[in-house]
């Protein structure tokens, strides 16, 4: 009986031990939300980007993967993830909230556009030229794939549904690339590095398409994080290894796989064009 006892209780201890460590190990993993604002959950772009920050960070990378660009800025503002790729869009919805910690730079600039794209063969030249046609966007909350074309619509005092016959919303931009591409709707608002990057990455995709019309140059989507867990440790060592990217090997391939130049620090004034845009299009409404 004394014998059972003391098995049992070092039983006890080591499974303590154990669950210790495990809790102690998912405590220390960073986790970063992310949205469609890449390449849709392409699986080697998400490896490469772990890859390369675990090994930065010097922890294991948890990358929280979400449908919506709400559901992951929900996750962010409630702090069930460290850090998160947004969007521009929400990134200003929730500025009393969120702080820029890092945003890349394509093609030299931290700027993108909006594309507004029709299939191939379409003969339209215009945003004008859609009117009562069928229309993809990529997310509510997503600038170029929907508040650039909103607020386009909103300056002429139209709204989307007043506007297209109908419209509908893929939860991706690569999904809004398909869809025109395979004349499920007329025409789409998409994302332009993801365009470019599909243009090369899966040219036969966007051959489908053709682009009709191409914003300003904006913001582009930021990593961000809760304001008031700017100054932990860990952010400090995340901001790091964003801009530290291209020095490292792994950092490297894993911008090579995005098509990005690397990472800068940006301020709220880099998205003043989103701002604006957000103006026109809440006035309206």
């Amino acid at each position: 009986m004394i014998e059972f006892t003391r098995r049992k209780l070092l039983g006890s201890s080591t499974a303590a031990l154990f669950l210790e460590a495990i809790s102690s190990k998912a405590e220390d993993a960073f986790r970063l939300g992310l949205t469609p604002v890449f390449l849709d959950n392409d699986a080697e772009v998400i490896d490469q980007l772990r890859t390369a920050l675990a090994a930065a960070l010097g922890v294991p990378i948890e990358l929280e993967q979400r449908r919506t660009y709400e559901e992951v800025t929900g996750l962010l503002l409630e702090g069930s993830v460290d850090a998160a790729w947004l969007c521009g869009y929400p990134y200003l919805q929730h500025r009393d909230a969120l702080s820029l910690v890092a945003v890349p730079v394509w093609n030299g600039k931290s700027l993108y556009q909006s594309y507004l794209i029709a299939g191939k063969d379409d003969t339209a030249m215009t945003l004008e030229d859609l009117r009562g046609g069928t229309h993809a966007f990529s997310d509510p909350d997503s600038n170029s794939g929907y508040l650039v074309t909103a607020s386009d619509l909103a300056r002429l005092g139209l709204r989307p549904e007043g506007f297209f016959r109908r419209t509908i919303f893929t939860y991706g931009h690569r999904n809004v690339v398909r869809a025109v591409s395979d004349g499920l709707v007329r025409s789409g608002s998409v994302d332009g590095y993801v365009w470019e990057a599909l243009a090369k990455a899966e040219p036969g995709l966007t051959a489908g398409t053709r682009v009709i019309a191409r914003s300003e140059w904006l913001g582009f989507p930021p990593f961000c994080a809760r304001s008031d867990r700017m100054k932990d440790n860990r952010l400090l060592a995340l901001g790091d290894a964003l801009l530290g990217l291209d020095q490292t090997d792994e950092g490297r391939v894993a911008l090579g796989v995005l098509q990005l130049d690397g990472m800068t620090t940006g301020g709220p004034e880099l998205y003043d064009g989103i701002e604006s845009r957000i103006r026109d299009y809440e006035n309206l409404r």
